[in-house]
């Protein structure tokens, strides 16, 4: 036991049930308090439980299968939690039933008393005999596989003998387990019926395209339910880093601010150009690399090659129609239309209702915003695909700086899951490559933002010259990146379309990720909502004709 101190009050306290463990999810009495009593205390406090802002109606056992080792029986536990407000989520937890002897954790979900026998209900990933116990079905996963749940070994898991486990970082979204400081289990929490499109995106970029930034498949636990298959866990290379992207950029445009008052800049004179123009690092003014330095527009080249040949693996097979190219369609018009009016009227609503939150600039864009609803509406409802000459192939979906990790002087993207308010369906909706490239444009935004408003009194500057520079900034770094995504995209026949559409889709992109952002920062962080704010308004105010 690991210094676990039980009183005998918790025991006490025990729910107590006539059945034993290894038939505790066949009785229907012990299903039913674990269900109520048990699991909605417990779950509600969980990192990984997505329906904090909902109400909890009840939560109802779908289905459960036995994992079990020489000397434990677990149970994999599939959840589906109702909500008051008419809908539901699903989700994964493996359960464990330890006497007070056997547990490796303080983490309790509560004392039970089964059959007589006294223990714990626990999450099983708190159980080193559970975790070695997965690492073992997915290592010889080709020499059997239970009917319910199936293991895969993927071709590059080289190192087959367990040494050792041990958690990843705090608990998010999903729970990850690192085994043999080489590889990374993350067991998804929330569940979908169908294939996640992490385990599928992570597959096909290692074992048909042998793309190289990109932590390396390994293998994966999945359920063959009637309704389709679940996956439930995904093992990756756990890659060496420095680090997340985001942590980067917030450090190199601090350095950038702080040269403003050493290097004695006017902003004013700073030379500005407009949206989308694009630059090789040569054309990039001296004022300009003297200011920020040359370092991070190489930084920036180097990513913005990356998301290009992420881009032509993914759009880069002929065989699997989920990973071949497409072209536009009346049916993703209406498909894109239908969710982006719903989206922006959402945020729309979400605004008039929080206006009061805000004051200054924010108010000041927020209501230009308002008066401007027409024209963005219009603006959305205005893609015409009868127009679109370029093709359309999976992407990575949620792309931003936090999705990229730091490894020496390059770069390794990360979690292919897609936008956590997007349904399942719609996150592997064939999309055009320059949504991602918008949502790291987007990144780099507020990278310059949250960099100014978490240093209010370091940089000797108003508020507004900050932003001035941030958006003269914002504007090289997007130069540098598109400039150098285009060449590498083209280069490797990936049809992103030739400038004036790349333009309208950039700014489509970037306009639908803006309006997204905003009903987020309204809800969470009033004081942010000018960063969203200013995008829409800078996109809003880059008048070209580009669709005509």
């Amino acid at each position: 036991m690991k210094e676990n101190k039980v009183n005998d009050e918790e025991f006490q306290n025990s729910f107590v049930f006539k059945t034993d463990w290894k038939n505790a999810f066949e009785d229907n009495e012990f299903v039913k308090v674990f269900s109520s009593d048990i699991l909605e205390n417990y779950i509600i406090n969980k990192r990984w439980y997505g329906g904090k802002a909902s109400t909890l109606k009840y939560i109802e056992v779908v289905d459960f299968f036995k994992i079990t080792s020489k000397d434990n029986t677990y149970y994999g536990v599939l959840l589906e939690v109702n909500f008051k407000e008419a809908f539901y989520q699903h989700y994964f937890m493996p359960l464990a039933f330890m006497a007070e002897e056997e547990l490796d954790t303080n983490t309790i979900i509560a004392p039970l008393k089964m059959n007589g026998q006294d223990g714990f209900l626990v999450d099983a990933l708190h159980q080193e005999d559970f975790r070695k116990l997965l690492f073992e079905k997915i290592v010889h996963s080709g020499d059997k596989s239970d009917s319910k749940v199936k293991y895969h070994s993927g071709e590059k898991l080289e190192d087959k003998e367990y040494k050792t486990s041990k958690f990843m970082g705090v608990e998010q979204s999903n729970t990850s387990i690192i085994y043999n400081t080489s590889m990374v289990l993350k067991i998804f929490r929330r569940i979908y019926i169908s294939t996640n499109p992490d385990y599928e995106i992570s597959r096909f970029l290692t074992e048909k395209m042998d793309f190289k930034s990109s932590p390396a498949y390994m293998g994966s636990i999945s359920v063959a339910l009637t309704e389709g298959n679940i996956t439930l866990g995904l093992m990756q290379e756990l890659v060496s880093n420095q680090g997340d992207a985001w942590k980067f950029m917030l450090g190199e445009v601090d350095k950038i601010f702080e040269n403003l008052k050493y290097k004695k800049i006017i902003i004013s004179k700073l030379p500005d150009i407009e949206l989308f123009k694009r630059l090789k690092i040569h054309s990039v003014p001296h004022e300009i690399i003297d200011w920020a330095g040359l370092s991070i527009f190489m930084s920036i080249q180097k990513l913005a090659t990356r998301t290009a040949e992420m881009h032509i693996a993914l759009g880069g097979d002929i065989h699997d129609t989920s990973f071949t190219t497409t072209t536009y369609n009346s049916d993703y018009t209406v498909w894109l239309k239908n969710r982006l009016t719903y989206q922006f009227q959402n945020r729309l609503n979400i605004l008039e209702n929080n206006l009061h939150k805000l004051d200054g600039l924010a108010l000041e864009l927020a209501n230009q915003f308002l008066s401007n609803k027409k024209e963005i509406r219009k603006l959305f409802l205005d893609f015409d695909w009868t127009k679109m000459k370029s093709e359309r192939i999976r992407i990575h979906g949620d792309y931003h700086l936090g999705q990229v990790l730091v490894n020496g002087d390059d770069f390794c993207i990360l979690d292919f899951e897609g936008e956590p308010e997007s349904t399942i369906r719609d996150r592997k909706v064939k999309q055009p490559p320059l949504k991602d490239v918008a949502g790291m444009f987007r990144s780099f935004h507020y990278s310059i933002y949250a960099t100014i408003f978490n240093n209010v009194d370091k940089y000797p500057y108003e508020q507004e010259e900050l932003f001035q520079a941030g958006e003269i900034l914002f504007k090289y770094f997007v130069g540098v990146f598109i400039q150098t995504y285009t060449d590498v995209a083209q280069a490797g026949n990936l049809n992103i379309g030739y400038k004036k559409e790349i333009d309208f889709l950039l700014k489509y992109c970037l306009l639908e990720k803006a309006v997204y952002e905003l009903g987020y920062e309204l809800n969470s962080r009033p004081r942010w909502a000018v960063i969203p704010l200013t995008g829409i308004a800078s996109i809003m105010e880059f008048n070209d004709k580009l669709q005509s």
